[in-house]
């Protein structure tokens, strides 16, 4: 007699989108609009002096360098702007500030002082897999073009066409 898993084909296993699902890109958004803000009001804090903190010199290895990828990666992510690759580019930026500044220190990120670092690295992995989800303005030029956007999904149950290179 053959096994559950082999009576159910990949077509019929497809489910109809719930209510959650259908919320997903919306929360996504609000994510990225979060972290975004927030990374960007870090970077600026640390560039300009501003919201309590103060300015650090100019060219200044790494915390100068770090605080312009927080900027400018925070307002890119903010906005849904080449989501993907600023998202990349700041959760490798938090990583190597992870275990550059704070693993020397202890082994747990609650112990070293590390934890915005661990976080932020992790929600910015989160966003460069899963794209922007709605309200981005990669999404607005997409739709100007005739096409679907980063980090949108395809409908439930549609198969996506190889891309040619």
């Amino acid at each position: 007699m053959p096994s559950d898993t082999a009576l159910v084909s990949p077509a019929r296993s497809a489910r109809p989108a719930s209510p959650g699902d259908r919320a997903t890109p919306h929360a996504l958004a609000l994510f990225r609009i979060v972290i975004g803000l927030l990374f960007a009001c870090h970077g600026a804090s640390s560039l300009f002096g501003v919201l309590g903190a103060t300015s650090l010199p100019g060219g200044a290895w790494p915390g100068w360098y770090a605080a312009v990828i927080q900027l400018v990666g925070g307002t890119l992510v903010l906005f849904g702007l080449g989501t993907r690759y600023a998202a990349l580019v700041c959760s490798g930026s938090m990583a190597y500030a992870y275990f550059s500044v704070h693993q020397s220190e202890a082994l747990w990120p609650l112990q070293n002082g590390g934890e915005p670092s661990a976080i932020y690295a992790w929600a910015f992995l989160l966003l460069a897999v899963t794209g922007s989800g709605s309200w981005a303005v990669d999404r607005l030029i997409a739709n100007a073009r005739g096409g679907r956007g980063e980090g949108a999904s395809a409908p439930a149950g549609a198969r996506r066409e190889p891309s040619a290179i």
